[in-house]
This record gives structure tokens, sequence and C-alpha cells, in this order.
């Protein structure tokens, strides 16, 4: 009976073997098992393929060796603090990072995760899609996009300096013609001169006023401009954000703490100018992380004050001298040597069109942290 008993055993096990093997041949992603150690201990024909490497070569070798950036030092991190804490970074949550082929080339991929307990030990299987494609398209069509906004921009500019030409056209020409006429008052004999002098200042100076009131108007509407404010769910819009701007490189392989009350709701907002905001704040932690050993980028959002919901984008970067922190805000103030400072000069716009307000300051962990507030849908 023992026998029998062992040779069941060992025909299961051999059964499961042979269907282990054919899932590790035909699963369509890249497939990689690993133990609470980091080591490989199984690698699919597909992961094979994307990345370069066969099985044999990788089986047992760490598998920090597939990945690339930020990912590379901290993956083993994500899994320690796993296995003590139990809080997930990665385990059993998709995320973009970077993964590197056998010949160093670095490359985007869906990341998925899922764990199992054999005993006292863990195993770790990851699935990796290729987003290369994915992401030439959508970089292709962030392109487009970008075109269509600067003709769109450059035909409004037009239009707008056309108005604007018209509109100055008058009040300048008549402040020329009674400066002109005042001119030649002065080389005058008549009795009435002077007083006739006084009227040409006095309405030189009423249309010099009215032209400035133009500039000052258009001013105002370029400021202000349209928002199309509407109740929106705030976590899909943070998350969808977070998603847009790591379609740049900077941000592929930075981690985002991401905390947001379970309950936050929704605001009232124009969510396509709201996500301006947003990604403008994530690109410029990312800048600020250049250099860092572990970037950490933290987005989050609580109630408060009154009325209002506050967000957050905090780095641990090197931060910034309190003298910049005063001109951020200020149109065409910039450190970066390609950049034309309307980026953050633009954000308090939108940010003060829709009730709110905007500040830089020192986060907890020696970098910068903006702050900004947008008005709650009372009705969520």
């Amino acid at each position: 009976m023992t026998d029998l008993t062992a040779d069941a055993v060992s025909t299961d096990l051999e059964a499961l073997q042979l269907h282990l093997r054919s899932i590790l041949a035909s699963v369509p992603d890249g497939m990689i098992v690993i133990n609470e150690k980091g080591q490989i201990l199984a690698f699919s024909s597909a992961a094979e393929k994307l990345f370069g490497y066969k099985a044999e070569d990788v089986i047992g070798q760490d598998v920090s060796q597939l990945m690339g950036g930020h990912d590379q030092s901290n993956h083993q991190n994500y899994i320690g603090a796993y296995l003590k804490t139990g809080k997930r970074h990665i385990i059993g949550v998709g995320r973009v990072v970077s993964a590197k082929r056998s010949d160093g080339t670095m490359f985007p991929v869906d990341l998925k995760i899922g764990e199992a307990r054999v005993g006292d030990s863990f195993l770790f299987t990851a699935f990796v899609r290729d987003l290369s494609e994915q992401r030439r398209n959508e970089l292709r069509m962030q392109e487009m996009q970008a075109e269509l906004v600067h003709f769109s921009r450059m035909s409004a500019v037009g239009t707008m300096a056309s108005a604007l030409a018209h509109e100055l056209n008058q009040p300048l020409t008549a402040v020329a013609n009674y400066l002109e006429a005042g001119r030649d008052l002065l080389d005058s004999d008549s009795e009435d001169a002077h007083e006739i002098l006084h009227e040409a200042l006095d309405e030189a100076s009423r249309q010099a006023v009215r032209a400035g009131e133009i500039v000052r108007k258009l001013r105002g509407y370029v400021s202000r401009g349209e928002i199309d404010a509407r109740s929106v769910p705030l976590t899909p819009l943070l998350t969808d954000s977070i998603a847009l701007a790591r379609i740049s490189g900077d941000l592929a392989d930075i981690p985002i703490d991401k905390q947001i009350v379970s309950d936050i709701g929704a605001v009232m907002a124009d969510p396509i100018q709201v996500q301006q905001v947003i990604i403008n704040l994530l690109r410029n932690a990312a800048e600020a992380l250049h250099g860092v050993a572990a970037p950490q980028i933290f987005l989050g959002a609580s109630r408060g004050p009154d009325d209002f919901i506050t967000v957050e984008v905090c780095d641990n970067g090197p931060g910034m001298s309190e003298e910049v922190r005063q001109t951020l805000f200020k149109p065409f103030m910039t450190s970066k040597s390609q950049g034309m400072g309307l980026g953050l000069s633009i954000c308090q716009t939108i940010v003060e069109a829709h009730g709110g307000k905007i500040e830089a300051i020192p986060s907890a962990d020696g970098g910068t942290c903006f702050r900004f507030t947008l008005r709650r849908d009372a009705a969520s």
C-alpha cells in the first residue's frame, strides 16, 4: 500500500511539473517566479523573448538584473517591507516600471505580482507585459495633441493680436494727435492757446487711460480665462493624472506614495485644467529628484480647510531657498536652462480661477511640498 501511495505522489508531482512547464511555455506575458530572497526560480518562454535571456542563464540569479532605474535598487526593499509589515507597494498592485534586457537596453513594462505561501516561505509570481509599442503610440498621440494645441494657441494669439491692434489703434492715434496739436500750440501766440493746450492734454490723458484699460481687461481675460467647473470625483482625477504624468520618462520609475482619504468625495473643477496643474507639479518634483539616491514623491489629498480639499505634491529632493520660493509663481522666473518660467505661473492662475490657493513649503523630508486647494462639492 505504501509503494502504491508513493507511486501516486510521484505521478502527481510529474503531472504538476509537466503542467508548470506547459504554462511557462504558453503563457503570453513574461512570467517569472521568485522566492522571498529575490532569486529567480522559473522563467517562461515569453520572458526569454522579452528579456533576451535563456531560462537556464537566469534561474538562481537575483531578479534585480532584469530591472532598471530606481526599481533595481528598490525591489528587495519592497519585498522585505511587505514580509515585515504586510504593506503592499507592488505585491498585488499593477504598476509601470523600467525593465532591462540582456543587452542593457531599458524598456517600460506593466508589472503585476501575485504571492503564494508554501509552508513557511513565500513565492512571488510576476507577470510582465512590454509597453514599448503602447508608449510610442502614447507619445505620438501626445505630440499630435501638442501640435494641435500649439496651432490652436497660435491661431488664438493671431486673432487676439489683431483685435488688440484694432482696439488700441483709436486711443493711441488720438493721443498722438492731441500731443501733436499741443506741441503746435506751444508756438502759438493766440490768447486761447493755453486753454486749448490744457484741453488737448486732458484728452490725451483720457485716451491713454482708455488704452491702458483695454490692456488691463485683456490681461484679466487671459489670466482668468473661462473654467468649466463641475462636480468631479477627486480620486480618479488624481489617479489619471499620475498615469498621464508617467508617460514622461522622468517619472517612469520614481515611486509615488499616494495617500488619498477614502471618502474624499468630489470637487468643483475643470478636470482638464486641474490635471494640467497636477502633471506640472509631478514633473517638477521628478526634475528636483535628479541625482537623489532613493527618490520618492508623495501625492496626498485631505479634507479642509472649511469647504475646500487640499492636494499636496511633495518630494524628498534637496529643497529650495526662501528667496527662490518667493519668486516661484512669477512669470518668466525659472532655474531651468530650457524653461520659460510659465509652468507654475499657469498653475497659480488655474488654481486661483477655481477659487483656491497654491503655495510651496519645505517638506518633512527636506524637499519641497506644493499645496493647493479646490472647492469641495457640498453634495458629495
